[in-house]
């Protein structure tokens, strides 16, 4: 309870990044079977979205980092965080198609802003075209460990990728939540690797 207690009480109050614990009594998982070893984390594939939530965290402004592992497998390989959540279908999202990475066709399909229940990559890609993703810069191996740093200061995100100082992606919030539950995130049959999960408050 008291470790419990320190996350929610970091997460909404230091400016210093501070990082997450890998135990897996720190995470509740929604949809998928999660693995610790050591410091990784592994999210196995399965049918629809999958989320393992950080227990009793709540997150407002600030910054994630981690590092992230899917593969190139066109379709399969869905792979980033939530944020900002509520339950299991309500939340916004940052992700990665680690397939389209390195692809000259897809390419400006890489990175993804989310807000769930209803704005899904879908209906943001119909009604905005290239306004919610983007590419990534730099280019990622899709087979290999990438760091992804997000920034939000609502309504605010930022998105960057491998130390680089430009985003990779800038959007504003469509939600109007600016608090939550915090979460890895995998969509639909996809498996997925976290690693050095770390966050501060603005």
């Amino acid at each position: 309870m008291k470790q419990a207690l320190f996350i929610l009480l970091f997460i909404c109050m230091t400016s210093q990044a501070q990082n997450i614990s890998t135990k897996p009594e720190q995470w509740t998982s929604f949809n998928r079977e999660a693995t610790f070893d050591q410091d990784i984390i592994h999210l196995n594939a399965n049918e629809k979205d999958g989320i393992l939530w950080l227990n009793d965290a709540v997150f407002k402004n600030g910054t994630i980092e981690l590092d992230i592992k899917g593969k190139d497998e066109r379709g399969k390989s869905f792979v980033g965080i939530a944020f900002h959540g509520q339950d299991n279908e309500m939340f916004d999202g940052i992700y990665f198609r680690a397939f389209n990475f390195q692809s000259p066709e897809r390419k400006t399909h890489s990175v993804q802003y989310i807000s769930m229940p209803d704005n899904d990559w879908s209906v943001l890609r119909k009604a905005f075209p290239d306004k919610y993703e983007n590419t990534v810069d730099p280019v990622p191996n899709p087979n290999e460990w990438f760091h992804a740093k997000i920034v939000v200061n609502y309504p605010s995100v930022k998105v960057y990728v491998n130390g680089s100082k430009y985003p990779s992606l800038e959007i504003e919030q469509i939600s109007e939540r600016k608090q939550g539950k915090f979460g890895l995130w995998v969509g639909n049959g996809s498996e997925g690797y976290f690693r050095n999960v770390k966050m501060s408050s603005n």
